[in-house]
């Protein structure tokens, strides 16, 4: 077992971390906005409600990534409302359209279980190229920055270089890791270092793992193998596991998402690479097809672009005029 400590000493800025101020949340769903709702803001116009209009407003939601259950949730809910209200403008279903898509997200929106006990544990699940062990390195620097104290595990043993990128990640976060040899047993890896953590004084523990191809029954297995690990030694952990899924897969996301569920307890999703995305509306199949809150979004490169997920604020930034 390999204990890389920081010692709450913050590295040079790297690379990763751009100059300047960051974002806004608007400015990050710029792609999300000109390919979802700006178009639909052309679409509901001044004239009559019509058949076209459903039909038109069926297939931009797809487009966009709602699928095709949330979709025609939605269509159904609008349907409805103008039949009780008497709308007859296509105007007015702009707003009717916020209103039903905010109360999807309003619906399921927990706080994170990750107080109240001397450790609490995260477990991180996701696919290779999701952006998993960048997520984790910006999720420590937010809790660092919150006075909490953190310990990564390198629980990925299969990729040669996973360990090493949690390593860089530890630095730039300014937080310690555990890992093991190269090729070893995750779940090893993960005993001793909920152990220590525990001799140690840390308060959070986030645990990475293997990029999973979900088709893989063995490799998800393992998964399943590394909770149990973990209650050996903290009988109710992992409080949390998230699943990373990358914005830009659209629909295959929800694939990957369904077989992580019935591998895991998935409590929630971290969304990342948001803001190089034209498919956001995915997220609104996250909570309506999976019943899955969003918790955090990655918009942008630098530690601090991992946002927590505000449904009103997300909803309001779709709507913005370009």
């Amino acid at each position: 077992m390999t204990v890389w400590l920081r010692r709450g000493i913050l590295p040079p800025q790297s690379r990763i971390e751009r100059e300047g101020t960051l974002p806004s949340f608007g400015d990050s769903l710029a792609k999300t906005r000109r390919s979802l709702l700006g178009r639909i803001a052309g679409l509901l116009g001044a004239t009559e409600i019509d058949s076209e209009t459903w039909d038109d407003l069926e297939a931009l939601l797809i487009q966009a990534d709602l699928g095709v259950e949330t979709t025609q949730y939605l269509i159904e809910k609008l349907r409805d409302r103008v039949r009780r209200e008497g709308i007859t403008r296509e105007r007015d279903l702009r707003a009717f359209l916020r209103e039903e898509l905010l109360g999807i997200l309003l619906q399921r929106q927990p706080r994170l279980n990750l107080h109240g006990r001397p450790i609490s544990v995260l477990l991180i699940v996701g696919v290779n190229g999701s952006g998993k062990t960048t997520a984790i390195g910006k999720l420590a620097h937010k809790y660092r920055k919150v006075g909490r104290s953190v310990l990564l595990v390198a629980a990925d043993t299969f990729r040669a270089a996973a360990i090493e990128q949690l390593r860089e990640w530890a630095d730039r976060a300014g937080v310690d890791v555990i890992s093991g040899q190269p090729g070893g047993d995750p779940g090893a890896v993960v005993f001793d270092a909920l152990q220590a953590a525990r001799n140690r004084g840390y308060n959070l523990v986030i645990v990475d793992t293997a990029g999973r191809l979900h088709t893989k029954y063995n490799l998800m297995a393992e998964l399943g193998k590394i909770g149990r690990v973990m209650k050996k030694v903290i009988p109710d952990a992992p409080h949390e596991t998230l699943l990373v899924l990358d914005a830009t897969t659209g629909q295959n996301a929800l694939v990957q998402a369904r077989k992580f569920q019935e591998a895991v307890n998935v409590t929630g999703v971290i969304l990342t690479k948001l803001d190089s995305s034209a498919k956001g509306g995915m997220i609104f199949a996250v909570y309506r097809e999976l019943g899955l809150p969003v918790h955090f979004v990655g918009i942008g490169e630098g530690l601090d672009d991992l946002a927590p997920f505000d449904p009103v604020e997300f909803v309001d930034a779709l709507f913005e005029e370009p």
